[in-house]
């Protein structure tokens, strides 16, 4: 996860031309996170979030800054202290938009991760939960490449754990991977992650063969 989001931040950072306050900031915050800091980044994504109150993606990215930097730690106080602020950021603005298909996945996300820190705790709780999120992002945005490849992903660790056929999503992670090609984000600062994670799983289907 994190080196695809660090693509995106090297890409979103390499613009140039005429910029505004609001894309300055974004993109420091993404050089902080590209360099690892991921506090100072989520500090200046929550700056943007309180000026930019109309604009669903800065308090989008203090939620994944945080989410990804959860599945980075096994210690679980960290883990609960960051999936709380990833928690906290994105329910402001999922109570505005409850229908955004990003905002959907990333929900499954913070779910997964609590789901891979205590997996006894929060297996059986989560679990099912989290497949109605995707379901839900897939029905609302069904040429959604993250939504999709993101549900196989996680059905995958479901099927290995269990011992059953993974060969359905490997088949849907091929799929997602025709959308990335297809999927233009609105403006560069929209989510464009995950095709880097889909030719990686699409690998390993393919060691499975």
């Amino acid at each position: 996860m994190t080196k695809c989001i660090i693509t995106l931040v090297f890409f979103v950072t390499s613009l140039v031309g005429a910029q505004t306050q609001y894309e300055q900031g974004m993109q420091k915050a993404f050089a902080l996170w590209g360099e690892g800091k991921t506090t100072e980044a989520s500090a200046m994504f929550e700056r943007i979030a309180s000026a930019e109150k109309n604009n669903w993606l800065p308090n989008y990215y203090v939620s994944m800054v945080n989410t990804t930097a959860a599945f980075q730690t096994k210690d679980k106080d960290k883990v609960a202290a960051l999936l709380g602020k990833a928690q906290e950021a994105l329910n402001i603005e999922l109570d505005k938009n409850p229908e955004n298909p990003e905002l959907l996945v990333l929900q499954a996300m913070i779910n997964t991760a609590w789901i891979v820190s205590d997996p006894m705790t929060n297996g059986m709780k989560l679990s099912a939960k989290t497949i109605e999120i995707y379901n839900k992002a897939l029905a609302i945005a069904p040429e959604n490449p993250r939504a999709l490849f993101s549900k196989a992903e996680f059905e995958i660790g479901g099927a290995r754990y269990f011992g059953n056929d993974t060969k359905p999503m490997c088949a849907e992670i091929d799929k997602a991977i025709e959308l990335f090609a297809k999927f233009k984000p609105e403006t560069p600062f929209h989510p464009s992650w995950g095709l880097d994670r889909a030719l990686e799983a699409q690998k390993e289907c393919n060691k499975k063969k």
